[in-house]
């Protein structure tokens, strides 16, 4: 009875033990951060319990009973020991495939840092900071329906009210034969060295500060070349298309005069988006300006067509009372031919001067028929008298 007891309570803290273990391999498998110190410590406690049951079997390998009730827990931990190795095996899988992903962000990284430095540096350029505003200029007109070298033209040149050389970077072309100026260098390099990793919110500041002035020195600069005294109908004022919603935001916010003196100097500042809507205006106004150039020629015919349609309806009466007038000389030649030369023929047939008897001739009985409706009688009505000869020929 003794050694029952005392076999029982090792067992319930075999039991107890095995409990904590099996919790302590949930949670590495939940939290993988931690599993290092946690799976150290259940391993551990496993060698622990292995070493106790083993030492246990030599103690009762007598008791045929006793070993019979170790064996389902020898099955246990073998279970255990099995779930343990399953979990470490994917441990190490997972933090494998993490390192590899972790690689592969960080090689992302660093070529898409090449790749902004590469860019930043080339839009500092002025010349190539110019090209990429033109070329997106350019693309907003194409997507709003305009056709380059129709409804705009690149770098046109001209002469201001001063006398000096202007060339714009685009004129739109405006129906009524008015004109729209853009210019597309807006200056960026403020802007871009706002846009660095390692500023801080004071120098990031200070660069958009920078940038706000640039801006309105540019703005200056557009004002004093008055482009649109060298179109004729222009609206007195150009566009500054700035190629980016944020960079006039950040202008904007770091100067918030800058947009109502800037339309005070006859220069509008305009981002991508308000330019898409105002080029899709003067696309539609161009749509209208077509239409009712259409229906205007559509009138204009439309008249013409129906003097014309008078017109030959004068010839068609002045051919139906021809006709009639035929009709009526036709019968009269019928009427004497029969009363005065077949007659003449019939007796000498009588008197067998001929074999054939002359054939008869019947008249005309048909008359054209005449023009009814009032549309087509009131250029007939409408005719001159006798002895005026009419202008109008077919």
């Amino acid at each position: 009875m003794q050694t029952t007891a005392i076999f029982v309570t090792f067992v319930a803290g075999l039991a107890l033990g095995a409990l904590a273990m099996w919790v302590a391999l949930r949670r590495t498998a939940v939290t993988p951060t931690d599993d290092v110190a946690q799976l150290a410590a259940a391993q551990a406690e496993r060698d622990v319990l292995r070493e106790r049951i083993v030492d246990l079997e030599a103690t009762v390998s007598d008791d045929a009973q006793t070993a019979a009730l170790l064996g389902p827990l020898r099955d246990a931990l073998s279970r255990v020991e099995r779930q343990v190795a399953t979990l470490e095996r994917d441990r190490v899988e997972q933090f494998s495939s993490v390192d590899v992903a972790l690689r592969r962000v960080t090689a992302t990284t660093d070529e898409l840092r090449r790749e902004t430095s590469s860019l930043a540096g080339s839009l500092n350029a002025s010349s190539v900071r110019g090209q990429w505003g033109e070329s997106q200029l350019r693309r907003i007109l194409e997507l709003s329906g305009m056709l380059r070298r129709c409804d705009f033209d690149e770098q046109w040149r001209g002469r201001n009210d001063t006398g000096d050389d202007v060339r714009p970077d685009v004129v739109v072309h405006l129906p009524g034969e008015r004109s729209l100026v853009i210019d597309a260098k807006a200056p960026l390099s403020a802007f871009l060295a706002a846009q660095e990793a390692d500023l801080d919110e004071r120098a990031r500041s200070a660069a958009l500060g920078r940038h706000a002035k640039q801006l309105r020195s540019h703005v200056d600069t557009l004002a004093s070349k008055r482009y649109w005294t060298a179109l004729p109908q222009a609206p007195a004022f150009v566009i500054c298309f700035v190629p980016g919603d944020a960079i006039l935001a950040s202008a904007l916010n770091a100067d918030p005069g800058l947009l109502e003196e800037a339309m005070e100097r006859h220069v509008v500042l305009a981002s991508p988006s308000t330019l898409i809507a105002t080029m899709r205006s003067v696309s539609a106004m161009w749509q209208q300006a077509t239409l009712e150039e259409n229906a205007r020629e559509l009138l204009t015919l439309g008249r013409e067509l129906y003097d014309r349609i008078g017109v030959l309806a004068k010839h068609t009466h002045d051919l139906g009372g021809s006709l009639r007038r035929s009709v009526e000389a036709y019968n009269l030649f019928v009427g004497s031919l029969e009363s005065r030369v077949l007659v003449t023929a019939r007796r000498m047939h009588d008197l067998d001067v001929s074999a054939t008897p002359p054939r008869g001739v019947a008249p005309l009985d048909v008359t054209p028929r005449p023009l009814t409706h009032e549309a087509l009688l009131e250029p007939v009505l409408a005719e001159p008298a006798p002895g005026n000869p009419s202008d109008e020929r077919g």
